[in-house]
């Protein structure tokens, strides 16, 4: 309601601007009032009318041409009187103060755009340190692009940051895709379509980091990730182990994959009943196997005979460990006889 309050009074005012310009155009032929009045409706209405068809509109991004712009009139300014006692005596100092100006507006306005993840100019305000409350960047890994489980858990909106996708992460995964190996190539392929799935998804806000920051010289692809999460002040994640284990020596976050699969796996006190489908014969006599949907191994006792059905069974003990979780059951019929 605020904003159609306000395309409203902007075509208002355009409207009185347009009967001033009217009003100073009283020697032109008799139909110039009418053309400016609609060219200058016109041009409000396509205002709107792109203001309308670009909704994302971010503010550092808008702060940086605003800043650059401003910084580049007042260099052009001062070097313009600079310029002054040279170019006084020709009649080039018109077009070289517009050349000097256009050069500096589009060097000030790069430069910002280029480095506006290092200094955020915002209005009202200007952010002189970036105090990180909340939600951090949250910088992707080959291994958790590939992995495919990001996908579903940005779709849960679990997640709230902005996903940062670096650019040499891409690169990565084009040479992934274009292996000769078979296997390799069609882990690529998933990546990069995994990669197309988050960028379509409205619920999330992913952005590619294109830039090489000067520290990245020389470095593998996983120090390039912690390095770059250190100077986003984000968090990494990942389903590779030893990307773990560095980013936590540079005391980086680390959100891992699997530990947070492991954690959402359900928990079964002994003596809780749930069905399972027994799937095959387990390593000592009478024992039956079958598997939860997490992967979970589930040790059925008396279910050797019961392989290829559902049995409903009873929970005796749980066991962790270094291969993942263990439950140990009985069949419930067993129990109650």
């Amino acid at each position: 309601m605020t904003l159609l309050i306000l395309r409203v009074l902007f075509i208002a005012v355009s409207a009185g601007v347009a009967t001033v310009f009217v009003g100073a155009s009283n020697d032109g032929p008799t139909w110039l009032p009418y053309l400016i009045f609609s060219c200058v409706i016109v041009l409000a209405l396509g205002v709107i009318t792109v203001d309308i068809f670009t909704p994302k509109k971010r503010i550092e991004v808008i702060s940086a041409v605003y800043f650059g712009l401003l910084v580049g009139f007042l260099l052009t300014y001062l070097v313009s009187i600079a310029l002054t006692p040279l170019l006084e005596t020709t009649t080039l100092a018109g077009p070289v103060q517009m050349l000097v100006g256009v050069v500096l507006c589009y060097g000030c306005t790069s430069l910002l755009l280029q480095t506006k993840d290092d200094f955020r100019f915002v209005i009202p305000y200007v952010e002189f340190a970036r105090e990180l409350k909340g939600f951090r960047p949250l910088v992707l890994d080959t291994s958790s692009i590939i992995d495919g489980r990001i996908a579903d858990l940005v779709e849960t909106n679990v997640l709230d940051g902005q996903l940062i996708m670096p650019r040499f992460v891409i690169a990565e995964l084009q040479a992934i895709a274009d292996s000769s190996d078979r296997l390799r190539r069609a882990r690529g392929r998933r990546g990069l379509d995994i990669m197309n799935r988050l960028r379509s998804n409205e619920k999330v806000d992913v952005q590619i980091f294109d830039r090489e920051l000067p520290e990245f010289a020389g470095q593998p692809v996983d120090m390039k990730l912690v390095l770059l999460a250190k100077h986003l002040e984000g968090k990494v994640i990942t389903g590779d182990f030893n990307l773990n284990k560095v980013a936590k020596i540079h005391n980086v976050a680390v959100v891992n994959l699997n530990e947070i699969a492991h954690t959402l796996r359900p928990q079964y006190l002994p003596g809780e009943v749930f069905q399972l489908r027994v799937v095959k014969s387990g390593e000592l006599a009478e024992q039956g196997v079958g598997y939860l949907d997490d992967g979970t191994m589930v040790v059925v006792e008396g279910g050797r005979d019961r392989v290829g059905t559902s049995v409903s069974v009873v929970v005796t003990t749980t066991h962790q460990t270094q291969a993942g979780r263990m439950i140990f059951t009985k069949l419930e019929e067993m129990v109650r006889s």
